[in-house]
């Protein structure tokens, strides 16, 4: 049942969806005015008809609504690159995972939630606004307990050896790749985001130096489609690209340039 203070997804008859919480503020389209106390104590799923008739459907939401809908004050990474990471980087209940470049904190919202409760996450970032918009983000979806906020990087992490995954999300990712080898456990995923070509080639040239294998580079594209049954095509645009994705994995026991 819907409870007071819950975010709900609505979702108009016109396509249109809307993050919410349910309490005394009413809820307004274009079109109409709806009373939200109306939803309390329903089943999701339900119908709210608002003063002129219109209607709207109240639906949980998903991690998926949670992303798409965040406040953003940089550039964010999209549901169609963070699945990928998720898998890549074996995110999952009980973990522990350092992201650095926190942002906007869409990732850091999807890391929190796939570690659950007996997890964590570490999210490095040097500017204090960043970090105040995501942990905003955060509390706002009931996560922000998983997180743990650190100030900027520089040339290393505090963590050594100790965490199950790591992604970096900066402007020069290779002036840390040391830092990330020395902070996860044997045998554990790197990830790297990288919007420019430029990037991934600096970047590949010092990975090279250190104890890593299975290196990967790729990029995901991500094409929707009308849903019209008498005239299914696809839709006129699509998300093309928005960033490389580098994957790698460390080894022990060599020797490297930074040693």
């Amino acid at each position: 049942m819907i409870k007071e203070g819950e975010l709900v997804l609505l979702y108009t008859e016109e396509g249109r969806s809307y993050l919410v919480e349910v309490g005394e503020r009413p809820f307004q389209t274009h079109k109409d005015h709806f009373d939200l106390k109306k939803l309390i104590g329903k089943p999701f799923g339900s119908t709210l008809v608002g003063q002129k008739g219109n209607k709207v459907y109240a639906l949980k939401p998903t991690i998926y609504d949670f992303l798409m809908k965040l406040k953003r004050v940089t550039q964010i990474i999209y549901p169609k690159d963070i699945g990928y990471i998720l898998l890549r980087l074996n995110v999952g209940p009980g973990k522990t995972v350092l992201e650095c470049g926190t942002g906007s904190g869409s990732l850091l919202l999807a890391f929190a939630f796939a570690v659950g409760p007996e997890g964590r996450v570490i999210t490095y970032e040097k500017e204090p606004r960043f970090q105040k918009v995501a942990q905003e983000n955060l509390t706002r979806f009931g996560l922000a307990e998983r997180v743990i906020f650190k100030g900027e990087a520089r040339d290393h992490f505090e963590e050594q050896e100790e965490v199950d995954a790591v992604f970096l999300d900066l402007k020069t990712p290779w002036e840390l790749i040391e830092a990330a080898w020395r902070a996860l456990k044997g045998g554990c995923p790197l990830g790297v985001l990288l919007p420019t070509a430029n990037q991934v080639s600096e970047t590949l040239k010092v990975l090279a130096r250190y104890p890593f294998v299975g290196t990967q580079v790729l990029e995901i594209m991500l094409r929707f489609y009308k849903t019209n049954p008498e005239r299914f095509r696809p839709e006129d645009r699509m998300i093309g690209h928005t960033a490389y994705l580098l994957f790698t994995r460390k080894i022990k026991g060599e020797s490297h340039d930074g040693e």
